[in-house]
């Protein structure tokens, strides 16, 4: 695992990141994000469509806190003690971005590290992998977006070989600081060097796409409100 300090340095979210996040969350969506990345050449930031949220209603947006796992086949003598540091690592805005290289046997996450990661203030995790615990979850409102579901531990089936650190979760390509943003349409990581110009591509296009629903609903043909407004 890599040593601490050659991980970036991080910060917890500061209350214009929070507004940041706030703003993303209630006026912005998945799709406009992603169709503002495809604009700007980032076409491969969606995460794969099993990634679902274990609530309709989840959402949320927030710096990315990678965690990488893989598969083992045997107990070490200390099985949990990489992610009791990854879990603790946790800062307050952050979003755990958890890959386990597509694995179906290890289920890394349940409630005891959801109310674990809620209380370091964090705002969601996604899983690339199996889930348990999903009432519990549910019960304690902290949004996780999963492949599946099994009620397996940890133990002898997974650990984490390192955190704070790229990753390719769901096929997406996420690095630490990156912003990922989760609604029920999926899950999107924006790259940190280009999120200022993606939030501005983006509000602009739902200003588009309110004006071409309206135009619509009054029995516009699709043709001249595409026409006179550039988005579908």
């Amino acid at each position: 695992m890599t040593n601490q300090s050659e991980r970036p340095l991080r910060n917890p979210a500061t209350a214009v990141d929070l507004e940041l996040f706030r703003y993303i969350e209630e006026h912005l969506y998945t799709a406009v994000i992603s169709d503002s990345l495809d604009e700007l050449g980032y076409r491969n930031q969606a995460f794969r469509e099993y990634i679902r949220p274990l609530s309709p209603d989840d959402k949320f947006a927030g710096w990315a806190r990678t965690f990488s796992y893989v598969d083992v086949f045997h107990i070490p003598p200390d099985p949990y003690a990489a992610e009791i540091e990854a879990l603790d690592s946790v800062l307050l805005g952050e979003v755990v971005v958890a890959s386990t290289g597509g694995s179906l046997q290890n289920a890394p996450w349940g409630e005891l590290l959801s109310t674990a990661a809620r209380a370091r203030g964090a705002r969601g995790a996604v899983i690339d992998g199996l889930v348990r615990d999903v009432r519990k979850i549910q019960q304690l409102g902290f949004p996780v977006f999963v492949r599946g579901i099994k009620p397996v531990d940890s133990k002898g089936r997974g650990t984490i070989i390192d955190y704070n650190v790229p990753i390719e979760c769901a096929g997406a390509r996420v690095s630490p600081g990156d912003l990922v943003f989760a609604d029920y349409d999926g899950v999107i990581a924006v790259p940190a060097e280009v999120l200022p110009e993606v939030i501005r591509m983006a509000t602009d296009k739902v200003k588009k796409e309110d004006g071409s629903r309206a135009d619509l609903l009054n029995g516009a043909y699709l043709k001249d409100v595409f026409a006179k407004h550039g988005v579908l």
